[in-house]
């Protein structure tokens, strides 16, 4: 496992322990997905000026856009749908850096496979207004990312390779 500004990073297929129970984390290269329950899309989203755009529900915790399925939605679908949602802002381009695959090890969802793809999208910010839970938005600098976007403990090394994939680390 190697490192970039946010810590230790998955190598591909690499299962890390997630924060939260028996979970395991895995990078997947993009392609097929991997076999798993459809979860999602987030997304290093970047302006024109270079400056990635983070969202938040209390105005402390800073968070990449994305969010769950709907259905009938293809990844990319979720993908442009939530960040319009959550960062009022429109996709304007689209690249799959991978997957994100969390496998349950025990507990009562012992054996749920849940994957989440993970994009770098180029964005066209809107005028700010809020519609759903996420009630703040900011653009900061990419070289400085790392000390403004939150992360569980867990999911750190899925973040520095998808920074990394993302030319952002």
């Amino acid at each position: 496992m190697s490192t970039t500004v946010f810590g230790p990073m998955a190598s591909d297929l690499e299962e890390v322990p997630a924060s939260v129970g028996e979970w395991r984390m895995a990078w997947h290269q993009p392609g097929d997905a991997p076999p798993g329950r459809p979860h999602g899309a987030n997304a290093f989203c970047v302006t024109a000026a270079g400056e990635v755009v983070l969202v938040s529900t209390d105005g402390s915790r800073w968070e990449w856009p994305g969010g769950r399925p709907e259905p009938g939605e293809s990844w990319e679908d979720t993908l442009r749908r939530e960040v319009l949602e959550e960062a009022c802002a429109t996709v304007t381009s689209a690249r799959l850096l991978g997957f994100a695959r969390a496998r349950c090890l025990s507990g009562p969802e012992e054996g749920l496979v849940l994957v989440r793809s993970i994009w770098r999208a180029q964005v066209r910010l809107l005028p700010w207004q809020p519609e759903h839970e996420i009630r703040f938005r900011r653009v900061v600098p990419a070289h400085d990312l790392a000390r403004h976007l939150c992360t569980e403990d867990g999911a750190v090394p899925i973040y520095s390779r998808a920074a990394r994939e993302a030319a952002l680390a």
